[in-house]
């Protein structure tokens, strides 16, 4: 549920979210803020959004994502819960194990 006390501004598109802006959990507890926004810019899907916190990245998947504001983010989880949360993988692991999947895979190919 959002809280009203605070002031985040009109509700934007997560297309329209900046880096800097506020993320709090559903407890009202300030989490960070927002380091960078996944999408699949192919499909136009929102996946979530890295969180700078004190303890480093974060990442928060999008049904995690309750509200998009103007000046803040709200969570559908408390604060505690991606606070614990493992840091996100690097972009640069995701795409080597990718390529590394599509290499295989037209290896099989020749294979077979």
């Amino acid at each position: 549920m959002r809280d009203d006390a605070h002031d985040d501004g009109p509700a934007i598109s997560y297309l329209g979210l900046r880096r800097g802006t506020r993320v709090r959990g559903s407890d009202g507890v300030e989490v960070g803020r927002v380091r960078r926004v996944q999408n699949n810019e192919r499909e136009h899907i929102f996946d979530g959004i890295v969180v700078e916190t004190k303890r480093g990245r974060r990442f928060v998947d999008a049904p995690e994502v309750a509200h998009i504001a103007e000046r803040a983010v709200t969570l559908a989880v408390p604060a505690a819960e991606v606070l614990d949360a493992p840091p996100p993988r690097s972009r640069m692991l995701e795409r080597i194990d990718r390529m590394t999947l599509v290499r295989r895979a037209r290896r099989e190919l020749r294979n077979h």
